[in-house]
């Protein structure tokens, strides 16, 4: 079957109408803040929906099916169109003169990989950082999952690309219709960002910072709109304490949210998978937490205003940040954790694999993933003693097709040759081990802070051109969860059969 590269087309320009829209956001913002490129940015929105026009009208008249190839690629050259034009802000305002450096922080937006070049981000116009904000936020849940919300208006099913694009192994829908499950995601998505912004206002931030540092806490991105991250509040604990309450929200399961308000917690409470990540924070953070009450020095290591209502509290809102910081790959810092003793960087630096729940925003492995390796791991040991046994990998008392068990085997070591390859690559180009390992890991994962020379409180601004471009390619295969980018470079894929 011959690829339908009408409907392709036509889905990438309907990806930068949604993306110009945004940008006429911006200028909007811009314009209220009056930081002198509401123009500019005006005009970049402008570009990108013009172009978007073009490439819809030019393929108006296309066949209204989408098979799974054609989900794929829409999915894969969606991220890179949406990059590709999401650097205009950056470029038409100067902000980001260097297209190699927009690029990279515009695919870190969209990834919510939230690694950055800026040296100086107090010093760039708000328009231009409410702009860097949104595309963490369109990225978080996926500008595809909210295009399929509008898919019945062009005449097209969308369950192909939700199959390519939903973050994880199980995509649960909420109601039958892939685009009800669309706009009950997008919904819940909106609510807990505009609560965020509500409280995070109330507790002293502005609405500027807030509205801000909600759209990169909810899509688990960890862009901040100060040079200090979130250690500028460091004097503040609530602010600390709010956000680290809706990354745990932004690493759930989003349909677990759903339930919730649903009232059916029992559901919430029962899910294997919810109950192994709320162990693994909570576990991790008493380890990290007590190491850095006993021996470390978080004064010594801590941006900005370092110890407030006591050592034991500090210790143990340092670590629970931290913790979920990683674990969800938001990348909010409140202190630089490579100083918190050479344990705690490898603890921190073995997180980056964690990853968060699957339907979450965050990136990484995921943690049902790692809980069915677990499961099938342990059952091998029944399985060596009792060959002729039928033992199935259960999960929320399920028997799970080993079909789905041979998937997430591929996965994950499809990850761990990724992560080797993409530290080879750093290496390559000179970089030291420790830092390119980092590099590795947190780009792949979406983590956004590395370690060495790109650790909490440096940034990738001194990486190698090849390396930012590099590493872009990292941050786009690992949101996409592998699969739906390396399947493309298969010959067979673009076989017409």
């Amino acid at each position: 079957m011959k690829l339908n590269y009408k409907i392709i087309f036509h889905f990438l320009g309907l990806l930068m109408l949604f993306n110009g829209g945004f940008m006429l956001l911006s200028s909007l913002v811009s314009y209220i803040y009056k930081d002198g490129v509401s123009l500019q940015i005006f005009l970049a929105g402008l570009a990108t929906l013009f172009l978007g026009a073009i490439a819809m009208v030019f393929t108006k008249n296309h066949t209204k099916e989408m098979n799974k190839r054609e989900g794929y690629i829409v999915v894969s050259f969606g991220w890179i169109i949406m990059s590709l034009s999401g650097t205009l802000p950056y470029v038409f305002t100067e902000s980001i003169p260097s297209f190699t450096n927009a690029f990279f922080e515009t695919m870190s937006g969209y990834t919510t990989t939230g690694a950055s070049i800026l040296n100086d981000i107090e010093a760039v116009p708000k328009g231009v950082l409410f702009w860097r904000s949104l595309t963490h936020w369109i990225g978080g849940m996926g500008i595809i999952v909210l295009a399929i919300a509008i898919l019945p208006l062009l005449g097209i099913g969308g369950m192909q690309l939700f199959a390519a694009e939903a973050p994880g192994p199980n995509a649960d829908k909420l109601h039958p219709r892939i685009t009800d499950t669309a706009k009950r995601l997008w919904l819940i998505y909106f609510g807990y960002t505009a609560a965020e912004t509500l409280l995070l206002s109330a507790a002293g931030m502005s609405f500027f910072d807030a509205i801000n540092h909600a759209l990169c806490t909810l899509s688990t991105g960890g862009f901040s709109t100060k040079n200090a991250s979130v250690a500028y509040w460091n004097s503040q604990p609530i602010i600390q304490y709010i956000i680290i309450l809706f990354m745990f929200l932004a690493g759930t399961n989003f349909v677990l949210s759903y339930f919730a308000f649903k009232g059916k917690v029992q559901k919430v409470i029962n899910d294997e998978e919810f109950k192994l990540y709320f162990k693994f924070v909570a576990i991790f953070t008493i380890i990290a937490a007590l190491i850095i009450y006993f021996r470390a020095d978080v004064s010594a290591s801590s941006v900005n205003h370092p110890m407030v209502w006591g050592e034991g509290e500090s210790a143990f809102r340092h670590a629970l940040f931290q913790v979920l910081a990683i674990i969800t790959t938001t990348g909010f810092v409140t202190a630089d954790y490579t100083m918190w003793t050479p344990f705690l960087v490898v603890f921190f630096f073995g997180l980056m694999f964690l990853g968060g729940s699957a339907g979450s925003t965050s990136g990484g492995v995921k943690v049902v993933r790692h809980l069915i390796l677990i499961k099938n791991g342990f059952l091998e040991f029944k399985r060596t003693l009792h060959p002729s046994a039928i033992l199935p990998v259960r999960y929320n008392k399920r028997a799970i097709s080993g079909d789905i068990v041979f998937n997430i085997l591929g996965f994950f070591i499809l990850y761990m040759l990724s992560f080797i390859i993409g530290s080879l690559g750093f290496s390559i180009l000179g970089i030291e081990f420790k830092s390119a390992i980092g590099l590795a890991a947190s780009t792949l994962g979406n983590v956004g802070p590395a370690l060495g020379d790109y650790g909490p409180i440096n940034n990738y601004a001194p990486l190698p051109s090849l390396g930012k471009w590099w590493a872009s390619f990292l941050m786009l295969i690992g949101r996409l969860e592998l699969f739906t980018v390396l399947i493309l470079f298969t010959p067979f894929f673009w076989r017409n059969r």
